[in-house]
């Protein structure tokens, strides 16, 4: 979830960041769980419910349920959805691109991480295989119903999100993760032919006691170079990219943002910690070692 302000920025011990990281595997476990029962069929709900399971088999409190008025325990935001859909009745179909975005509550401390995926007949589709793939020379399909082009999206906000979080490890300023975002979106879109959007109406955040804290960590360039970077810094880094313009607007539900263009978006995130000897990533299972190493950044291991 993304809401931003500019107050006073909450350093963490590196005890804290270890109860985050329980937190944040947490929410790993319930994405995990959640792209692997998607199906055609099923509906934003039926998600809804996998994720409030592993959560409460796990001890945990979903940071969203309750959230300033929000109904669920996830959002789950489906095709020209940004971010913020409230599980509900809409039946998920093949070809969509559905965004997840799930937060965790471990003994006061949060983790938050969103992931999108495409779905084919048989539930989630591969997106793992490198973005620089070549294509297939047979001409091949990812099947019926499925738009090649949204799995390019898909690899391509991902791609993004590390991109910015290893800027976090090289980084002086945390306006250098904006940059990075933005210059991995531009080089994604040109290896693909298009032109992707990036939407700055919402940004990631800093996270710790509260879901939402100060500062703001946005997916783009912009003249201001932002704090310093300090160990203790705990930040969510979440860019949303869309196959058209980065316009949105809000439903009448008063939560979920779609594209003005009515384009498909994607949207990925992880919770990220600043320590002294580099970072670490809490909401993935592998602490960020796959993501990060094309970027060739080893994060440092935390025991939990």
């Amino acid at each position: 979830m993304i809401f931003g302000s500019r107050e006073r920025i909450e350093l963490k011990t590196p005890d804290q960041v270890r109860v985050m990281r329980r937190a944040g595997l947490v929410v790993a476990s319930a994405l995990d769980a959640v792209r692997a029962a998607a199906r055609p069929g099923m509906t934003t709900a039926d998600l809804d419910a996998v994720a409030a399971r592993v959560i409460a088999e796990a001890g945990a409190t979903p940071s969203f349920l309750g959230y300033e008025g929000y109904p669920a325990t996830i959002c789950v935001s489906v095709s020209e959805e940004v971010i913020h859909g409230i599980p509900g009745g809409r039946v998920l179909e093949v070809g969509d691109v559905v965004s997840i975005d799930c937060g965790a509550i471990v003994d006061g401390w949060h983790g938050d991480s969103a992931i999108s995926l495409v779905l084919g007949p048989d539930g989630a589709l591969d997106v793992e295989a490198p973005d620089t793939e070549a294509p297939d020379p047979e001409g091949a399909t990812p099947g019926d119903g499925v738009d090649a082009a949204d799995l390019d999206l898909v690899r391509a906000t991902r791609t993004a999100m590390w991109a910015g979080i290893a800027a976090l490890a090289g980084g002086k300023r945390l306006g250098d993760v904006g940059t990075a975002v933005e210059a991995a979106v531009e080089l994604a879109g040109g290896v693909s032919g298009v032109e992707y959007g990036i939407v700055e109406d919402y940004v990631g955040h800093g996270i710790g006691t509260a879901m939402h804290q100060p500062p703001d960590v946005v997916n783009f360039r912009t003249s201001d170079r932002g704090p310093r970077l300090r160990s203790g810094m705990c930040l969510a880094v979440e860019p949303m990219v869309t196959r058209g313009s980065g316009a949105t607007r809000v439903l009448a539900d008063d939560w979920t943002v779609v594209t003005q263009d009515g384009s498909r978006a994607a949207h990925w995130e992880h919770t990220v910690a600043l320590l002294d000897g580099g970072i670490s990533v809490l909401t993935a299972a592998d602490g960020g070692r796959a993501g990060l190493a094309p970027f060739e950044v080893e994060p440092v291991p935390l025991d939990v």
